[in-house]
């Protein structure tokens, strides 16, 4: 069910796309109301400048409607806005902050996760969710946002490596490595990392 919908809404945002790109100002309002939210959320774990973001956001939306006839109709139109405001971002972000290089290894993510519906009921599971969610924030930023693309927004590892400017070996890598260290501090097997995470895909936690 998740995998149709997630189809079916890639579907309809190449359509907006394609549509939008023959100057379609209605495709172009749709596209980004449909994505707005989402980009907020995001440019929201690097940064708690919300003007900032804000204006990043605007800016892209300038920028893609001013090139439209230009652009070419991306495979997924999630992940080119996802990896546009990152990029703008990180760029911004590091005119912003003197004496720091802010670059792909050297950025804030900020990511928390919600337990607001649990699903289970057993001490030691609910123990275990708790403990994720404090040791994912000690882990560094592109590893939180790796497990953040993967295991919240229920991205392919093709689709994170476009996000984030890395091969697709990077991505595994870079995943499991943050898996890894969470493993090492909780003391519990990757099983049981690996299912506290998946269930964030399911919308469980």
């Amino acid at each position: 069910m998740a995998d149709n919908l997630s189809k079916y809404v890639t579907i309809v945002d190449t359509e907006l796309w394609a549509s939008f790109k023959e100057g379609d100002w209605h495709a172009y309002t749709e596209i980004y109301n449909r994505h707005f939210k989402l980009l907020n959320n995001y440019g929201y774990k690097f940064t708690k400048d919300v003007e900032l973001i804000e204006d990043s956001v605007h800016d892209l939306f300038v920028k893609l409607w001013t090139n439209k006839s230009s652009l070419s109709v991306p495979v997924s139109v999630k992940n080119y806005l996802y990896k546009s405001l990152r990029g703008d971002l990180l760029r911004k972000l590091a005119t912003h902050v003197k004496f720091v290089n802010i670059d792909e290894d050297h950025h804030d993510f900020m990511f928390e996760l919600s337990f607001d519906h649990q699903i289970v009921a057993n001490e030691e599971e609910l123990a275990l969710q708790k403990n994720v969610k404090q040791v994912i924030q000690t882990l560094p930023a592109r590893q939180q946002e790796i497990i953040y693309l993967r295991f919240y927004e229920g991205l392919s590892y093709e689709e994170i490596s476009e996000i984030m400017g890395i091969t697709v070996s990077s991505t595994y890598k870079l995943l499991y490595k943050g898996i890894g260290n969470m493993q090492d501090v909780l003391d519990v097997s990757k099983l049981s990392v690996i299912w506290v995470l998946s269930m964030m895909i399911k919308g469980a936690l």
